[in-house]
């Protein structure tokens, strides 16, 4: 049985920042997503073909944007203190894209999980110093779960001691969650002629137990 696949069209209106997104994704990967300034749609990846303009005219974009606006307007009052507000609490991961090597150039990629509502700043810090330099951040992605996911990368040239963070805020309520990556302790390699002395002494205390022990058996 082949396998099964889920390409879906997502588009999210709200009051936070940002106010409009639309997405074509495919089991969860990002395809295309909507410039409503521009009037199109971009690919991911620059591999990717461009959409047919007749696919889904702008006017036809606009009229689905404008029914999820009055839904909006419509609902949110109705549901204002009735319903509990749906949060996901973020999940964080910071990690490398190549193995890391002192005093080489790396990106460090910071994969936050489990949003909801796709509302939320991502800061970078290097010992507790805020950095704007070197970072890129991806739009939000639906997944099939109703959440989203986001990506933000930080080129980095990591020394000892290096700290870096990723802040993940929350709009709304300014709940945090911060993940560390700490640049790793270089190897220490014992130098060759070290390591030969420990060997000599090593094999010569073993030689003169041996020959002691010949020497009490023998008598």
């Amino acid at each position: 049985e082949p396998p099964t696949h889920l390409l879906a069209e997502v588009l999210t209106c709200q009051r936070d920042t940002p106010s409009l997104d639309l997405s074509l994704t495919l089991d969860g990967q990002r395809l295309y997503s909507f410039d409503f300034p521009g009037s199109r749609w971009l690919p991911a990846l620059p591999d990717l073909p461009p959409l047919p303009p007749a696919l889904e005219t702008p006017a036809e974009l606009r009229l689905d944007v404008e029914l999820c606006r009055d839904v909006l307007d419509l609902l949110s009052p109705q549901a204002s203190g009735v319903l509990p507000e749906a949060r996901g609490t973020p999940v964080v991961q910071v990690f490398p894209t190549l193995p890391p090597a002192l005093g080489e150039a790396n990106t460090l990629v910071c994969l936050v999980e489990n949003i909801f509502p796709p509302a939320l700043d991502i800061t970078w810090t290097q010992g507790g110093v805020p950095v704007t330099q070197g970072v890129t951040q991806e739009p939000f992605t639906p997944t099939p779960e109703l959440t989203f996911w986001t990506l933000s990368h930080l080129e980095v040239t990591p020394e000892r001691g290096d700290i870096f963070a990723c802040l993940v805020t929350l709009q709304g309520n300014n709940a945090s969650v911060v993940t560390y990556w700490v640049a790793p302790e270089p190897l220490e390699v014992p130098e060759l002629s070290t390591v030969l002395c420990g060997a000599v002494m090593a094999l010569g205390g073993v030689l003169g137990f041996l020959g002691f022990s010949l020497l009490l058996l023998s008598r």
